[in-house]
């Protein structure tokens, strides 16, 4: 069920559904939408408008599934959009929540101050891991994704590649999400089931609302992937052996 569509008004996706507001940013479109529509919002901004829908609407409704416009954007347009979605974890959300466990730390009273120092250090090492996961989608995964379209495009394919299509298809990125989704989870655990309490309770309330939201942010990025990306590019693949005969 496609819930926005080209002619929706922007402010009343907003509106509809709020958490679609740092979605829409990461495109660059920023507030002040007036009553122009979608696209006519991507008009003035350049954005690629069968891409935002598609991403619009994988967000909102956990039952979307793009089955007909795979076609209708490149993967650089894809590619932009994921590397933007780094940027704003590692720039905006985990900032956010370091300040929030910086000052549970700094408030801490004796007795909570080792817990308290054990969820910064599991925090870190999420972040390590987090860090890592994108530096090798923007390394690996985003060229591989360019490479396929540009074969296709310039219909010149390297020998390497085909291996790689063959060796080490878009399958293997399926998996390598859960890692993540767990930490987070037992970050969650480890506050609401074993942390004594503190005397700075507005934080720590604070920091698990902003762990809830990275939850449910990371979980619409990774269906947004498999519902998204991975059949766009299962599909570049299949052109490409096709075409090569492979």
């Amino acid at each position: 069920m496609v819930a926005f569509t080209k002619n929706s008004k922007m402010a009343e996706v907003i509106l509809r559904d709020y958490q679609l507001l740092p979605i829409i940013s990461r495109f660059g479109i920023k507030l002040g939408f007036g009553n122009k529509s979608i696209e006519e919002i991507c008009t003035d901004r350049n954005v690629d408008l069968p891409f935002f829908l598609e991403i619009l609407n994988s967000y909102h409704s956990i039952d979307y599934f793009p089955k007909n416009h795979l076609c209708d954007f490149n993967a650089d347009v894809m590619v932009s959009y994921l590397t933007n979605t780094h940027s704003y974890y590692l720039n905006s959300k985990v900032p956010h929540i370091e300040l929030f466990i910086d000052r549970m730390d700094q408030a801490a009273q004796f007795e909570n101050s080792r817990n308290v120092a054990l969820l910064k250090q599991f925090f870190n090492e999420y972040k390590i891991d987090i860090e890592h996961h994108f530096s090798e989608e923007e390394k690996n995964v985003f060229p591989y994704i360019l490479a396929l379209e540009k074969a296709l495009k310039s219909n010149n394919c390297s020998p390497q590649l085909l291996k790689k299509i063959k060796r080490e298809p878009i399958e293997i990125y399926e998996r390598n999400h859960e890692s993540l989704e767990v930490k987070l989870a037992d970050m969650k655990n480890l506050i609401i089931r074993f942390l004594p309490p503190l005397n700075c309770e507005d934080d720590c309330e604070h920091l698990l609302t902003e762990l809830f939201q990275l939850e449910c942010d990371i979980e619409d990025h990774t269906r947004m992937e498999e519902k998204v990306l991975i059949p766009k590019v299962k599909m570049l693949e299949r052109k490409v052996l096709e075409y090569y005969g492979v």
